[in-house]
């Protein structure tokens, strides 16, 4: 079965279609020469942030909304979008610069009807099925039925919510939430990458540790973080980073796919992942949606697994962690946020405390 309507999707503008911050901080960098340069991990949450980079809000100007550049690709990826869902624009821009947002907008992406393109801040009154957005305070207080967060590093903090590092991706998780509508899923045996994705506490590591004992078709695929190294109960999963270095791999394009969960940088090789393939194993990886839609992205036959257990066991598992309580907060605070990620996974397995038991269920599911 399919859907009969088409999805409706919003798409925010700045930073999303149009360069925003990179373009103010270019324009600071050139009138002030700072040394060292200004640069967009400087902006690591929106608004003004009592340090140098506050300068960007200077730059927002009736000549700045006129020359806002097309980020690459987005004109490509608006073409695409179009033929997949009914295509919407709502924007936050300043009253007196309305005019020239839709000129810009009408100009660039004629894919877009004019009756479509919406001005204003209040996103949560928006009735759609997909809101795309960069703004973390939009998406969480979204009425839509997937409201999906572009990742930008004023939003790093984010956890839990579907979040995309790009284009490709945010086309891929569209056509894996209209897949969900299907009454009928293609059964994928044989997977040849397995992403085990779901809210902290739900056992993912324990579930993957004992498909490892129990099938040598696996092998885990090491991830990069930067989370407290003191978390000893994930250590067998990550390479141990600074920030630095993390964000120096980001930059190098080194990480095929990279998020942030409960303030901490999460992020794997592609080349990682073809040498583990390579070996004609089915790689086993724990990740936040946003990873995982990544790789259904960049590879074939990727099945997504959720976990689901009962909330009190997920409080309990936090509480027990060996973390700050900063980042148990966070976690605590993402379980409600993860929840919409069931939808949209392949197989959900129930977590009852018994791993042997689910790994069991689990390995049946998959081959």
């Amino acid at each position: 079965m399919s859907r009969r309507f088409r999805m409706t999707t919003a798409l925010d503008v700045d930073d999303v279609l149009l360069e925003c911050v990179p373009y103010a901080i270019k324009l600071a960098n050139e009138k002030y020469n700072f040394d060292p340069p200004l640069t967009i991990y400087e902006v690591d949450r929106w608004g003004k942030l009592g340090t140098r980079a506050d300068v960007i809000f200077e730059f927002f100007t009736e000549e700045f909304f006129r020359t806002q550049p097309v980020i690459a690709g987005a004109k490509e990826f608006v073409r695409k979008l179009s033929q997949m869902t009914e295509v919407f624009i709502c924007t936050s821009v300043y009253p007196q610069f309305m005019s020239i947002r839709a000129e810009v907008i009408m100009r660039e992406f004629p894919e877009i009807p004019p009756e479509n393109i919406y001005m204003g801040s209040r996103k949560d009154k928006l009735n759609v099925d997909i809101l795309f957005d960069d703004g973390m305070h939009n998406v969480i207080n979204s009425n839509a039925a997937y409201p999906i967060l572009m990742r930008r590093p004023w939003n790093q903090s984010a956890t839990g919510m579907l979040a995309v590092n790009n284009y490709d991706e945010f086309l891929k998780l569209v056509e894996v939430i209209s897949t969900s509508y299907s009454a009928i899923r293609d059964d994928n045996k044989n997977p040849s990458i397995v992403a085990l994705v779901g809210p902290s506490g739900s056992g993912k590591t324990k579930i993957a540790g004992k498909l490892l004992e129990k099938c040598n078709k696996f092998e885990k695929l090491l991830s990069y973080t930067t989370i407290d190294p003191t978390a000893k109960d994930e250590d067998a999963w990550y390479n141990y980073v600074d920030k630095k270095e993390f964000f120096d791999m980001m930059e190098k394009g080194e990480l095929f796919e990279s998020t942030m969960y409960a303030g901490h940088g999460f992020g794997s090789k592609k080349s990682d992942v073809d040498e583990l393939i390579g070996k004609g194993k089915t790689v086993l990886a724990i990740m936040d949606i946003c990873g995982a839609m990544s790789l259904k992205t960049h590879y074939k036959d990727v099945v997504t697994v959720y976990v689901k257990r009962e909330k009190r066991e997920l409080l309990a598992s936090i509480l027990e962690k060996n973390s700050t309580n900063e980042d148990k907060v966070n976690r605590i605070i993402s379980i409600d946020d993860e929840r919409r990620n069931e939808e949209i996974c392949d197989y959900v397995i129930e977590n009852n405390g018994d791993y042997d038991e689910t790994a069991d269920k689990l390995l049946k599911l998959l081959f």
